[in-house]
């Protein structure tokens, strides 16, 4: 019995190890970085970057800029810049203003919701939540829109029983129109046709009545879903901490794709990152240090690309390119249709914050408080400033205004 048992157990274990090498190997070709292709589910057609806003008195309505969030606009702002004016938030204001009515509007961490003159920084009014934020409101109709996390302290590591809300604020003396209790939500919402769209930690996807708050339908996905959506044409948009970018149908909220990050050893990429939607694409950026291209119409994975560190950021796209920072240091500027490198620029230090794009220049922070503004289409450094930690600038037809650990700045060019 001896004699028979020693070799079959010396079978199972060649036998094992051949199919533990098998699955490495696999794992290792699924995980490799895929070049694009310009002629494969990819428009040409150039996206113009928007010189005026859309609405009156809007001038950045919402995370990204607009609903395809892809945060490129051709106000005419270079730097470099002169402080005009400084506002003291107390504490860290992770996400930008939204910038409508002669106001910005924001909040820090600690909840505090402030309405504060594009003019003279000057508060015009403030809410206290007792709840913790991270996300940009967003503004339509004289109405903002804000999302909240659960009540104090902040960054507990379990949703049970948590919850967030959803407040809609008068634009003006930041009266309360209506509230609506979900999940923990840091999810930046998006007001379009109606409807306002969030996410929340325990996996839904909403789009709420504009007026009302009230529920118009709902989508869950198996993880937290803590970016905000994109909305293009009839399809929104989502990134998931289930490995999982969603694609739905933004008037019913029925699922049309769902793509997944690509395998490797250890845990698959969650996605944090907002999407950005242009050229038939959808950009978004992984846990997995990678930067995704999937088709806009069939989810399929078009390109993906390495950064050498986790992914928080959130794209911008301009000219055929997508710029996204790594928790590596390093900034990217890609190609839109192949993914390929145009150029990377080394920071000092991590980036968890989303780039943005004002006049040919782009705009990025790194955790070491240092905003960088590079010339897009080179990398260049034109001008640097001494705060700012994520993501840094907006910017109306008067100013740009850019976002430090917990002050805000109204910056005008020096003349």
């Amino acid at each position: 019995m001896r004699d028979w048992i020693l070799p079959a157990a010396a079978t199972l274990l060649v036998v094992a190890a051949g199919a533990a090498a098998a699955q490495l190997i696999s794992l290792q070709r699924a995980s490799r970085d895929v070049r694009g292709s310009s002629t494969v589910e990819f428009v040409a057609t150039e996206v113009a970057a928007p010189r005026k806003p859309k609405v009156p008195g809007v001038a950045w309505p919402t995370f990204g800029f607009g609903t395809d969030r892809l945060r490129a606009v051709a106000f005419p702002h270079r730097p470099p810049f002169r402080r005009a004016w400084t506002f003291r938030a107390r504490q860290l204001v992770e996400f930008p203003p939204a910038v409508a009515y002669g106001r910005l509007y924001f909040a820090n961490n600690g909840g505090v919701f402030y309405g504060v003159n594009t003019r003279t920084g000057k508060r015009a009014w403030k809410y206290r939540s007792g709840r913790c934020v991270a996300a940009s409101p967003a503004v339509s109709n004289h109405v903002v829109f804000q999302t909240f996390l659960n009540r104090h302290p902040c960054n507990r590591g379990t949703v049970k029983g948590l919850s967030g809300e959803v407040i809609a604020f008068a634009a003006g003396f930041g009266h309360i129109r209506w509230r609506r209790r979900i999940g923990p939500s840091e999810s930046s919402p998006l007001v379009r046709d109606g409807l306002v769209y969030v996410g929340d930690w325990r996996g839904f996807v909403y789009a709420l009545d504009e007026r009302t708050g009230r529920t118009r339908w709902s989508f869950r996905t198996r993880g937290k879903v803590k970016g905000a959506v994109a909305v293009a044409g009839r399809r929104l948009y989502v990134g998931s901490y289930d490995h999982h970018v969603y694609a739905l149908h933004a008037r019913t909220g029925k699922l049309i794709w769902r793509a997944g990050a690509q395998r490797r050893l250890g845990r698959r990429a969650n996605f944090y990152s907002t999407p950005a939607a242009a050229y038939g694409r959808v950009y978004i950026g992984g846990t997995d240090g990678k930067i995704y291209s999937f088709g806009a119409a069939s989810g399929k994975l078009r390109w993906s690309q390495s950064t050498g560190g986790y992914v928080y950021s959130s794209p911008a796209v301009w000219r055929r390119r997508v710029y996204v920072g790594s928790y590596s240091g390093r900034f990217y500027a890609l190609d839109a249709a192949t993914g390929d490198v145009r150029w990377r620029f080394r920071a000092n230090g991590p980036i968890l914050g989303s780039p943005t794009v004002v006049n040919g220049v782009v705009y990025f922070a790194t955790l070491k408080e240092r905003s960088y503004a590079l010339d897009a289409r080179t990398g260049r450094v034109l001008w640097t400033f001494p705060d700012g930690k994520y993501t840094p600038v907006v910017a109306d037809t008067d100013r740009l205004y850019l976002v430090g650990h917990a002050r805000v700045y109204g910056l005008e060019e020096k003349r």
